[in-house]
């Protein structure tokens, strides 16, 4: 994806430049939640985004810095990445001058679909839709085994996963764009635990 497809502003590129080189720096490596997910992220939120009628300024800044806290939950320095991202941009946005960094912090603070706050914005409920979608389908289960592998965990943990949370994610999207797209990768999902339970019980 090229941003340039969607923002055309030269001054809107130009401060969404200096937000991804300034969201890299937060990244030490990859991982399932390593800067190719915010990328991904990113992605989804501009196909989204114009399909919605959103801020696409907004949304892109709040996609490029929703995780920039992560790596420091990751590390138990801090407990919500949400809250201590929404901060940390903040405060970046606003040593640039940016006018909309209220709303931009509001979306980071509000992205995750299992803490408060819930996301007021239409820009916002768009992040929390897309950092959803990007655990459906055939990322999202690239992305649980990853996971399981950084953990040392069986195939067998990462299918009860599956069922305690990347299945309920269809049902949790905001948007009717986000809404339809989560309805084809959760099939995928679907189809993927069909095909490897019966490939566990020998029967494939």
């Amino acid at each position: 994806m090229r941003i340039e497809d969607f923002i055309k502003d030269k001054k809107s590129l130009a401060i969404i430049k200096k937000a991804e080189e300034f969201a890299k720096n937060f990244f030490e490596r990859e991982g399932t939640h390593g800067f190719s997910h915010t990328e991904r992220v990113l992605a989804l939120c501009m196909h989204i985004g114009k399909k919605e009628g959103a801020d696409l300024e907004v949304l892109a800044l709040a996609a490029l810095l929703h995780d920039i806290a992560r790596p420091l939950e990751s590390k138990g320095k801090i407990e919500d990445h949400a809250k201590e991202g929404a901060k940390i941009a903040r405060r970046f946005l606003k040593g640039l001058g940016y006018e909309k960094t209220d709303q931009v912090a509001h979306a980071i603070e509000a992205h995750r679909f299992s803490k408060p706050p819930e996301p007021q914005t239409l820009e916002a409920k768009i992040l929390s839709d897309a950092d959803k979608l990007d655990a459906i389908g055939a990322i999202g289960i690239a992305r649980v085994f990853m996971y399981s592998g950084e953990h040392g965990r069986s195939i067998e943990y990462s299918l009860k996963h599956f069922e305690e949370k990347i299945l309920k994610l269809k049902d949790l999207m905001y948007t009717k764009t986000a809404k339809e797209m989560a309805l084809e990768r959760h099939k995928y999902v679907e189809e993927f635990i069909d095909r490897i339970r019966k490939e566990i019980e020998g029967e494939l």
